[in-house]
Parts: structure tokens; sequence; C-alpha cells
């Protein structure tokens, strides 16, 4: 097998690692309506089953790093592969929802080793010349596998029943867990030492941090706010909400590649300005633009900010794992998790927050349309400054 072909298998099923994640971060959403009524739940208790697989995915990415590092990067990927597909299984056969969120719990913790060691073990088998594509790469499945969780977990739902999105999961992971024994090379970990530990928190490193957290907490208000402008400010029906949340994923997944590639050929510094320049600007005009021209103005300011965030991505996931030594990859790839972790849940308690206060009422769904629009143009003004903020942040950064 030449070097390329094998490259490329290697390359193919992190990349399917990376895919089953992300589908069970945002398959398990569609369900809730019809697990409130099957459990008969309300709404707040059935969001449990997202809030456990998020929460023990953000406190297991460092954890997951770690023992990457010291026991290796192979066999840990392939322990978390096998924790998610047995997860996956009894969630599909769960008889209560207690049980149901536990088991989610679990499956959240066999994806952060998913989500932590594709990006290490990526950046441990690419090039010099491609990091920044492998690292396009990773965002453009993860957006792949946002994206298709809903309309897979509809079509499921409506023809086989709930279980069938826990259990179509399983196969996944499983084929993963083969190819990946049978693909990727063996690296055995060798112990950090007390003092590569420490120097895990240097502080060159936190503005990579900080940047990523502010950036995450961005995007996640974009998925919060933007179904209750698209419904309640401009009366659009359930269908036509949906398509227009789909347009930022897509644009995820045609610029995720593209993306890296830019980065291998600019340099992770100047891509990442853009991407932040690109940022701040679709922040704004979503202040402004929907509420001037309506869908237009929403679908033109998620074409600026989407390729933003690509951009963004592809470059800080690079520079953060430019110079860092083999056997502290996985513990770089979870702390660029925690902090993407903790700004999503940021953006989805603190923005909502600031949402809340532009609108003038917690209760959006009885709030006016003009209410709506205020609230999103007061909150896509906040997050403007953010990237502001994250610009400044980002002029601190030493030049790789």
């Amino acid at each position: 097998m030449g070097h390329g072909e094998k490259t490329g298998r290697i390359t193919a099923v992190l990349a399917l690692s990376m895919l089953s994640a992300s589908l069970g971060t945002s398959i398990a959403n569609i369900a809730l309506p019809t697990l409130a009524e099957t459990f008969a739940a309300s709404f707040a208790q059935v969001q449990a089953i997202v809030v456990s697989y998020l929460a023990a995915l953000t406190v297991c990415v460092l954890i997951a790093g770690r023992l990457g590092d010291i026991l290796g990067l192979k066999p840990m990927l392939l322990g978390g592969i096998g924790l998610f597909a047995v997860a996956a299984m009894l969630c599909a056969v769960a008889p209560n929802l207690w049980l149901l969120i536990g088991a989610r719990a679990i499956q959240g913790v066999g994806a952060a080793f998913l989500m932590t060691l594709s990006m290490a073990l990526m950046r441990d088998t690419s090039s010099e010349a491609r990091v920044g594509r492998a690292m396009g790469l990773l965002g453009t499945v993860s957006a792949l596998g946002t994206a298709l969780g809903p309309s897979l977990g509809g079509v499921l739902i409506s023809s086989i029943g709930w279980r069938s999105i826990f259990l179509v999961q399983a196969p996944l992971a499983a084929l993963a867990f083969l190819l990946a024994v049978a693909v990727l090379p063996d690296g055995p970990g060798k112990k950090p030492s007390a003092t590569r530990f420490r120097t895990l928190f240097d502080r060159s490193l936190i503005p990579n941090l900080l940047v990523n957290l502010l950036v995450a907490a961005v995007m996640m208000t974009t998925l919060l706010v933007g179904p209750f402008y698209l419904g309640r400010g401009l009366g659009l029906n359930e269908v036509a909400v949906g398509l227009l949340m789909s347009v930022g994923p897509m644009i995820s997944i045609l610029t995720g590649v593209p993306s890296g590639r830019l980065v291998d050929a600019w340099g992770a510094s100047r891509v990442s300005a853009v991407g932040l320049i690109l940022l701040a600007s679709g922040s704004f005009l979503l202040a402004i633009l929907p509420n001037w021209i309506g869908v237009a103005g929403y679908v033109v300011s998620i074409a600026v900010l989407t390729p933003g965030y690509q951009l963004f991505q592809a470059a800080n996931n690079t520079a953060a794992l430019a110079n860092v030594p083999r056997d502290r990859r996985g513990t770089i790839s979870g702390l660029l998790g925690l902090s993407r972790n903790i700004g999503l849940i940021a953006g989805a308690s603190v923005m909502s927050g600031v949402f809340a206060t532009g609108v003038g009422t917690a209760d959006f769904i009885h709030a006016s349309p003009s209410a709506i629009a205020e609230g999103m143009r007061f909150t896509f003004l906040a997050a403007g400054c953010l990237m502001f903020t994250a610009i400044g942040i980002r002029g601190r950064l030493p030049s790789p």
C-alpha cells in the first residue's frame, strides 16, 4: 500500500469517527417532542437527553486527551468507539426516561474520546504541508453530522420509531471500530512528565482557547436565536424554518476543506484573522439585514458568518497543535474541545439571557414579531462585540 493510499484510509477512519460523534450530538434533538409524549414527561425533563450527552462530552474531553497521551491514541480511540456503540444500543432499548438519560451520558463520554482523539490522530498522521487541510476536513465532517442528524432522525422516527435513531448509530460506530483496528498505526503512549503536564497551561495557549470559546458562543447564538426569529419574527412555517436553518451547516460542509487548504497555503495566523473578521461582519449583518430585507438578509448574513467559522476553526486548531510534541497532542486537542464546549454552553445560557433582554421577556412564544426582531438586533450587536473582543485577543497571539 502506497503512502498516499494509507494516509487516505487513515483520514477516512478518523472522519468516520468524528461523523459518529457529531451525528450523536444532533440526532436526538428532533425526537424530543416524541419522547416527551412517549414517557409522559415535560419538555424540560426530556431536554436532559441532550444536556446529559453534552455535559458528559464537555467534562471528559480533557480526560480523553490525557489518557490518549499516556496510554496511546489508538487504543483509547478504540475504547471510546466501543463505549459509544454500546451506549447507543443501551439508549435504543432503554425502558424509561431516566435510563435513557443515563445511557446518553455514557454515550457522551464515548463521544469525547471520538472527537478529541480523532483530532489528535489526524495531526499525528498528517504531513506538515497538509495539516490545515486535515483540520478542515474534520470541520466538514462535523458539520455534515450536525446537518444530517435532524433530517435522518425525522425520517427514522416517522417510519420506524424513536428507538431507531439510537440503533442506527451502533453499526456506524462498529464500522469505525473495525476500520480503526485495521488501518490506524500503532503508537504506544509515553507517560508525560510532571514538567510537561504543567506546560499544558502555558500562557501562550490561553488566547487560542479564549478565542475558541467566544467563537463557539456566537455560533451557538445563531442556532438559539435563528428559529425564534424566523418563526415568530418573520412568521415562517416549520418547514421553511428548518430549510433556512440548514443553510449554515450546508455552507460549513462546502467550505471546510477549502478552509484547510487556505491554512496550508497562507498560514494559520492570516487565515484566523480573516475568519474572525468574517465572523464579526456576519454578526453585525445579522443585527441589521434580516430586519431590513427579511429572509434574504438572514441568508446573506449566514453566508458571511459561516465561512468565517470554518476558516477560524481550521486555522486555530492547526496553530494550537503546530509545535506540540506527540505525547501532548491528545491533551491539547482535549483543551480545544473543552473551550469549544464551554463556549457552546455559554452561548446557550448567557446569550439566551441577552436575547430575552432584547425581546423584553423570556416568554418568546407569546412575544410580538417586533419584539423578537428587536431581540435579534440586540443579541447580534452583542455577538459582534464579542467577535471584536476575539480579534483583540487574537492580536496577542504569537506568530507561528
